[in-house]
């Protein structure tokens, strides 16, 4: 008896072995780059998600890149992922989008997007082409500069909600009258978005799952509403969705609502997570917003009404504004890096990158790397006046790169721009407590930044 459960206990052993080994060592044409693969299904994900307790770089990607160099192997939520390091690596890559990769996240992403099937919103294509369109036309240079910027002034001088404002864009979203409070179910999912995809009650997963069915249930009847109605039209993103939607056959009453949330996550993200960091700096840095304040106000002299609304010409000429906006914008680096996906196999110095797999841009190394930005975690807009537009080419992309690159890069630019011509103009602050960041992997507060505002006379 006992011989028999031995056998078994040896044959589940020499199994699951089997298992590791093929996991860890997959059989591919070519030379796989060095790394480790992990255990099966887990791969690496818990070194991935612990935080790391500064601005640098996460310490999963500064560690690797140490022992094994530009370009290596890891696995994540168990998902076999090429990592590549560096400016020439990534720009080759980004360079052949649609021929050896696409756009890829994350399972947990993909569930949570519905980036799955032929309606997924990280199509090469149709989608992608349309949501550029639309987002131009809505957030683009020429919007902004002809109608968007006293709207984004009034705005921020009404209560600085940027994400409430960019809703109301989207769907004309109401946060004053409305019964779901956008922002607090959207810092709910992101506090825990990054998790492992199990869609089990009690897990984190399974909580974003539900604040995001919420949301979309919301999105639905707003759309509803604006296919029933026509006069709820409020030539907004929804209103050109719908009208689009005879001649675009990806513009389902089902996608479109997962289309506006993607958006608006991304939206939510991006620039909460900026706005946090820029006070953090500002609050830690008094020389800058000393330097702020005599720009600003110099802007608000030359003016015939010293209340007027911000001007296009005022924002093109907020000089220091810029290198304050774009240090942010550096240090941020609020993603880990960019997902792409190998549709082929193809080879990259010396190594193979097999299909199917995961490529990991590590965009974030080239905009800490301190022999480009001398003591890269430092606050310091000033270094901008020294790096040439070469240097900033290859090694500043805070809003991606290749054909991907974000189509609300300008708008991004200018609602930081405006936020700060009214913070230091209207307000004098200090920090009273918080302001400790970690990355897990995406920047995080723990508590937050907790602020005094003062009105200005």
């Amino acid at each position: 008896m006992w011989t028999i459960g031995l056998a078994v206990v040896a044959l589940v052993v020499v199994y699951y072995t089997h298992l590791i080994f093929k996991w860890r060592s997959p059989k591919i044409e070519g030379v796989l780059p060095p790394g480790s693969m992990g255990w099966p299904l887990i791969g690496e994900t818990l070194q991935f998600i612990i935080p790391g307790k500064s601005l640098d770089l996460h310490p999963f990607v500064k560690k690797r890149m140490q022992k094994y160099g530009p370009i290596l192997k890891t696995s994540l939520v168990g998902r076999p992922i090429i990592v590549s390091i560096g400016y020439e690596m990534n720009k080759y890559i980004l360079q052949h989008e649609g021929t050896l990769v696409e756009l890829w996240y994350l399972d947990s992403f993909a569930k949570f997007f519905a980036l799955e099937g032929e309606t997924r919103v990280n199509a090469i294509g149709t989608v992608h082409k349309y949501l550029r369109r639309i987002t131009l036309n809505l957030f683009g240079f020429d919007s902004l500069k002809a109608s968007l910027l006293p709207k984004i002034d009034d705005m921020l001088h009404t209560n600085l909600m940027v994400f409430n404002f960019t809703a109301n864009k989207i769907f004309g979203y109401d946060a004053e009258n409305s019964k779901e409070k956008l922002s607090e179910n959207y810092t709910k999912i992101l506090n825990s978005f990054i998790s492992l995809p199990l869609n089990i009650p009690g897990t984190s997963f399974h909580k974003c799952m539900k604040d995001r069915e919420k949301i979309l249930k919301m999105l639905k009847d707003t759309l509803m509403d604006g296919l029933s109605d026509p006069s709820k039209r409020r030539g907004d993103f929804l209103d050109q969705a719908i009208d689009d939607m005879k001649t675009e056959k990806v513009l389902t009453e089902d996608f479109i609502p997962q289309l506006m949330f993607g958006i608006l996550f991304a939206r939510f993200e991006s620039m909460s997570t900026t706005l946090t960091l820029a006070f953090k700096f500002l609050s830690e840095n008094p020389r800058v917003v000393e330097e702020l304040r005599v720009e600003h106000e110099a802007i608000v002299k030359k003016r015939e009404n010293p209340n007027s609304r911000l001007t296009w010409e005022e924002y093109r000429s907020m000089t220091f504004t810029q290198m304050v906006v774009n240090e942010t914008l550096r240090i941020s680096n609020i993603p880990p890096g960019l997902f792409r996906n190998a549709l082929k196999d193809f080879h990259v110095k010396g190594y193979t990158v097999p299909a199917g797999w995961t490529v990991m841009l590590v965009t974030p190394v080239t905009r800490l790397n301190p022999e480009t930005f001398k003591d890269p975690v430092t606050f310091n807009p000033w270094r901008w006046q020294d790096l040439d537009k070469v240097t900033i080419s290859k090694n500043f992309m805070p809003f991606g790169g290749g054909t991907r690159q974000c189509a609300g890069a300008e708008y991004s630019k200018l609602v930081l721009s405006a936020f700060l011509h009214i913070l230091v103009t209207k307000y004098s602050f200090t920090k009273v407590r918080g302001g400790d960041v970690s990355r897990t992997p995406i920047i995080s507060f723990g508590d937050g930044i907790h602020v005094k505002f003062t009105a200005r006379a």
